[in-house]
């Protein structure tokens, strides 16, 4: 039997461009990972799909979820704090701190989301992302960006 304790100062933590990740762990029977994903005002993903599943949980602030549905306008989710947004795996979405404030959730994923995370983290925030880079990262973990129409 084996306890694993993460604290503020001892987790893992990367920057994924703007977003401070930080890896909180996973259970040893199950596949799904913790992440605590700080986001500051204006930052978010563009819209994609990927095969993992998520789950927010929003515990400071408030994010902006949208669902992208063929040829339909998107389901817009403005989640504040104390709420839980379950994302299925291959679901059109993104999420976008749209509010004044900083943002934190809590992200249930799958390990290759992790593994994604920490190619594409830095030890800093990136002001200027390596678009190439993390586009190769993403073709490799199966993260398809969607061109959404205007």
């Amino acid at each position: 039997m084996s306890i694993n304790i993460t604290t503020p100062e001892n987790g893992e933590t990367c920057w994924v461009v703007a977003d401070r990740v930080r890896f909180l762990g996973g259970l040893t029977a199950a596949n799904p990972e913790l992440l605590e994903v700080e986001i500051p005002p204006g930052s978010g993903t563009p819209p994609h799909r990927h095969a993992s599943a998520e789950l927010f949980y929003v515990v400071d602030g408030e994010i902006t979820i949208r669902h992208f549905a063929a040829a339909e306008p998107p389901v817009t989710i403005v989640a504040k704090a104390g709420t839980a947004v379950r994302i299925d795996g291959n679901a059109p979405h993104n999420y976008m701190n749209e509010s004044t404030r900083p943002a934190r959730l809590l992200v249930l994923v799958e390990p290759s989301m992790t593994t994604f995370f920490r190619e594409i983290g830095t030890a800093a925030p990136q002001q200027e992302p390596d678009l190439a880079r993390i586009g190769a990262a993403m073709q490799r973990h199966g993260i398809e960006t969607l061109q959404m129409a205007s």
